[in-house]
Formats: C-alpha cells, sequence, structure tokens
C-alpha cells in the first residue's frame, strides 16, 4: 500500500511539473503575441513630424502630402496648415497667443503614421529610407520622431520573455526528471512480470507500450491543465488591468496556443518515457 501511496504521489507530481512548464510556455506565447501586437500598435500611434517652410503654399504642401502617401510603408498624412497649428496651440494654452504677439511663428507640417506592416525589426532600416527620401521633396526643413518609445517598449518586452524562457527551461529539465523518476519506479514495481515477459520472448516494445501510453495521457492532461491555468491568468490579468485580453480577435490566436501546449506535453513526456524504459530494458 506504501508503494502505491508513493506511485500515486509521483505521478501527481509529473503531471503538476508537466502542467507547470507548458503553464509557463503558455504565458510565454501570449506575452510574445500580446507584445508583437502592443509594438506594432504603438509604432502606429507614433506621428513623425515633417516640418515645412513657412513660405510653402497651401498647393505644394498638398502636393508634397500626396507623395508622401504614395510611400508604401506609410498609412495615414495630415496636413496641418499654420493657421491650424496656431489653433491647435491656442486651444492648449488656453489663450490667442497669435494676439499676443502680433505673429504666427509656427511652421506648416505634414503628420505621418506608419503602416502596420512596419516591423520592429527594420525600424530603423526603414525610417533612415524615409527621412531621406521626405528631406529631398521641395519644401521641407527636417523630420522629427520618438523613435525611442518603441525601441524602450520592445526592450522591455525582450528582457521580460528571456526571462520566462529560462524559468521554462528549468521547469522543463524538473519535468524530465520527474517523469523519469515515475518511470523508474513503475518499472521497479513491475520488475517480476517485465522479467517473466522477457523470459517469454516478448519484445522490448510490447514491454514499454503501457509506460508510453501512460505517459500520452500524462501530457495530454498536462497540456490541458495548462491551457485551463493561461486562460484563467489572461482574464483575471484583463480584468483587473482592464485590458481586452479575452477579445474574440484573440481566441483564435489563444486556440493555436491550446493545441501547441497539449501537443508539447504530449512530445516531452512521451520522449522522457521512451528514453528511460528502453534504458532500462537494454540493461535487463
Amino acid at each position: 500500500m506504501k508503494n502505491k501511496v508513493n506511485l500515486w504521489g509521483t505521478h501527481g507530481a509529473t503531471v503538476l511539473g508537466i502542467t507547470l512548464v507548458l503553464f509557463m510556455l503558455g504565458l510565454l506565447l501570449s506575452i510574445e503575441y500580446h507584445s508583437y501586437r502592443l509594438t506594432h500598435d504603438a509604432q502606429e500611434r507614433i506621428t513623425y513630424k515633417v516640418d515645412l517652410s513657412p513660405e510653402v503654399s497651401d498647393s505644394l504642401a498638398l502636393a508634397q502630402k500626396a507623395v508622401v502617401e504614395q510611400m508604401s510603408f506609410v498609412k495615414h498624412v495630415d496636413y496641418i496648415s499654420k493657421e491650424k497649428a496656431a489653433e491647435i496651440f491656442s486651444e492648449d494654452l488656453g489663450e490667442d497667443f497669435v494676439g499676443f504677439i502680433g505673429y504666427n511663428p509656427l511652421y506648416p507640417s505634414l503628420m505621418v503614421n506608419f503602416n502596420v506592416q512596419l516591423l520592429p525589426s527594420n525600424s530603423t532600416e526603414v525610417l533612415d529610407r524615409f527621412c531621406a527620401d521626405v528631406s529631398r521633396l521641395e519644401g521641407v526643413t527636417g523630420v522629427a520622431y520618438q523613435e525611442n518609445v518603441v525601441s524602450e517598449l520592445r526592450e522591455v518586452f525582450y528582457k521580460l520573455s528571456w526571462f520566462l524562457i529560462v524559468f521554462v527551461v528549468l521547469l522543463l529539465v524538473i519535468t524530465v526528471v520527474l517523469i523519469a523518476s515515475l518511470i523508474r519506479i513503475a518499472i521497479y514495481n513491475r520488475r517480476e512480470s517485465i522479467a517473466t515477459m522477457r523470459l517469454v520472448g516478448a519484445t522490448a516494445s510490447f514491454v514499454a507500450r503501457p509506460f508510453l501510453w501512460r505517459s500520452v495521457l500524462y501530457g495530454a492532461l498536462g497540456g490541458i491543465f495548462a491551457s485551463l491555468l493561461t486562460a484563467i491568468t489572461l482574464w483575471v490579468a484583463g480584468n483587473e488591468l482592464d485590458l481586452p485580453l479575452i477579445a474574440s480577435e484573440h481566441w483564435v490566436w489563444y486556440g493555436g496556443i491550446a493545441l501547441l501546449l497539449v501537443l508539447a506535453g504530449v512530445a516531452v513526456s512521451y520522449l522522457s518515457t521512451a528514453v528511460t524504459v528502453h534504458r532500462y530494458i537494454a540493461k535487463s
């Protein structure tokens, strides 16, 4: 009875270990997915200001606006005239500064937003090309942007991703050790029947089959439990942080993550069991 209790305790520890590893993997994939979306959304919201010469007429500015809009990586362009810029600044300031100083010192400008297809990995290259092309346009005096905003956002998610990867690897090592321990205990409890089967000519694959099927069950259960934990964590985080983490637009991706977790659990458990069982049988 004591051996059975210890064996069942090892079974539970193994499923728990697989679940924890896959749970962290699910969180890692979810964070990577949302960091990708947030980085792209942030990059779309960043406005690149193309300063124009104060002598530029509205007709020339609109012509340059049309040229910029034709660039493949540009999503949207707004033309802000001197008068519109003064109006916006006066609203922010709370008083008519033009009437106070007697003239409008602001320049006209083009406010440019990039397309979502602009990937973070090549944003510097695209931005350099954009600045070079736009600066050659007539009446353009410079381009102002805040690329450091996206860079800092990417750096935060990069560090978080590496932390989770290291944690997942450590849990994976622990899980493999737990599975190997479980198989050794199970083999020890059935050593006499295994020896009898080997004496009557049972093949190694026949002896290993029950252990392998059990490992598949453990891996599938671990993947299912990990998927449920990941979904609960995302739901709680979305409610606490007021983020649309469980929106319907993400369901296809979450379904893919859940399927991947189940397959990964089955693969890790099966391979660990196969190596341990065949190593024992080879020695017997």
